[in-house]
């Protein structure tokens, strides 16, 4: 699972204006970082230009999955997964950097802003600390603690019907035994009622 993009927009009336953006290009030879840079930069822009302001959407674009949210006041994030990376958790991402962001940049420098002008660095901070997401989001982190402790309940379960089975081979070898020691003190009482002495 992996975050390979997080931006941060204003979506115009005619275009998406790039505010902030951070990237994790460390997966990629050197010679790779600045197309693929420039491919998530534009596909950033094109997503939150053809979403409707005030929703959410996810779209599949080669092997990445990029989400979006452009929220009521034409300020927008994307980012950019794999797909493996959890939906949820990458919506969560977006809603906490949309309102930080609105928080420390005034409106006013949304519709002209741009990377060199706006003051906000923590989109470095949020993508490197969401890179796990089970750290970051307490829900995931939850749902892992569930996941191990279901784990270690279906063990504990399979260790107790081994058990279970064995114990029943041993009451049915105990049965059996008993049945065969009956016999044996039945065949041994008629041997040695022959040989009593009176």
């Amino acid at each position: 699972m992996k975050l390979y993009s997080l931006s941060v927009h204003y979506k115009g009336t005619t275009k998406a204006n790039l505010l902030k953006a951070a990237y994790d290009l460390s997966s990629y030879n050197f010679f790779q970082k600045s197309s693929i840079q420039e491919f998530m930069t534009f596909t950033s822009a094109l997503i939150v230009e053809r979403t409707t302001v005030g929703s959410r959407a996810s779209v599949k674009e080669q092997e990445y999955l990029c989400h979006v949210y452009v929220r009521n006041d034409n300020l927008g994030a994307v980012v950019i997964a794999d797909s493996e990376y959890p939906q949820r958790v990458c919506f969560t991402l977006l809603d906490k950097v949309l309102e930080e962001f609105s928080r420390e940049v005034d409106s006013i420098d949304w519709p002209s802003g741009n990377p060199d002008t706006v003051n906000y660095k923590a989109l470095d901070v949020y993508l490197a600390k969401y890179q796990n997401p089970k750290e970051a989001d307490a829900m995931s982190k939850v749902q892992a603690e569930l996941d191990d402790t279901k784990i270690i309940l279906h063990k504990t379960m399979e260790s107790l019907l081994e058990r279970g089975e064995k114990l029943d081979d041993l009451v049915a070898k105990s049965e059996h035994l008993g049945t065969q020691s009956k016999a044996f003190y039945k065949t041994a009482k008629k041997q040695n009622s022959c040989c009593e002495i009176m």
